[in-house]
């Protein structure tokens, strides 16, 4: 008889969080061309920061709280090079995540906040950086931790930002048309696939700008700051 005492209530909690999370993201930004008709492009940006970001610093907090619930399926983190690794991997998904070819101002909603057919930077290695970025940090910190948990988060995580490449592209298609297609044709989903294949050639310069430094100045920050915040977190006992 299969024991299941391993399957706390915190794997169901935490996917009912990130279904939770998942439907109001995407369905803020389907809502986005109506909403900006009715509000506005800055407000809309606003109202759309403050319903994602609690949702989203509730789901950091819940996961650091319980990443070690449930079984245990494997267990590396003595193993020589493993955290080394985990960190770069790490590092490595944050200039992913948070990609320079986006105006920092409009994000903050200082500049009219406006949709964008990038091609330049990043995007050259892939159309959806995010997904990317989330899956490789999903992959290092599964690795890390080796929990079910951990495990039913990084895979819940996956399958929002897979969903994400499928509503990206739709809304983008809506909003430009034949432009979009275009630019889809000249680019690819699946990292430096559309370089490989000569639709797209890497242009370091492109990178020497300095909001990607200022995400290597984040991630050397997290690093020093890791041990701190994790404390930190744990005195909110979700």
């Amino acid at each position: 008889m299969v024991n299941w005492d391993w399957l706390t209530s915190s794997h169901w909690v935490m996917l009912g969080l990130l279904l939770g999370f998942a439907i109001v993201h995407s369905g803020l930004a389907a809502l986005r061309p109506w909403g900006e008709r009715k509000i506005g492009a800055r407000l809309y940006r606003v109202f759309f920061a403050l319903v994602s970001i609690p949702l989203a610093i509730i789901l950091i907090i819940y996961f650091f709280n319980h990443r070690y619930d449930g079984l245990i399926l494997w267990q590396v983190q003595n193993v020589p090079g493993i955290s080394v690794f985990v960190w770069i991997m790490s590092a490595i998904s944050f200039l992913f995540l948070y990609p320079a070819t986006f105006n920092l101002l409009e994000i903050a909603a200082i500049q009219k906040p406006q949709v964008h057919l990038y091609e330049t930077g990043i995007i050259r290695i892939t159309r959806h950086p995010q997904m990317v970025g989330q899956v490789i940090w999903c992959i290092a910190h599964t690795l890390w931790l080796g929990t079910s948990f951990t495990l039913v988060t990084s895979l819940g995580l996956i399958a929002h930002h897979l969903f994400a490449v499928w509503h990206g592209d739709r809304r983008l298609y809506q909003r430009y048309g034949e432009a979009f297609v275009a630019l889809k044709e000249r680019t690819s989903t699946i990292p430096f696939l559309a370089i490989l294949d000569g639709r797209q050639t890497l242009k370091w310069q492109e990178f020497i700008r300095p909001a990607y430094l200022g995400v290597l100045g984040f991630i050397l920050l997290f690093w020093w700051g890791h041990p701190w915040l994790i404390l930190a977190i744990a005195r909110v006992n979700w």
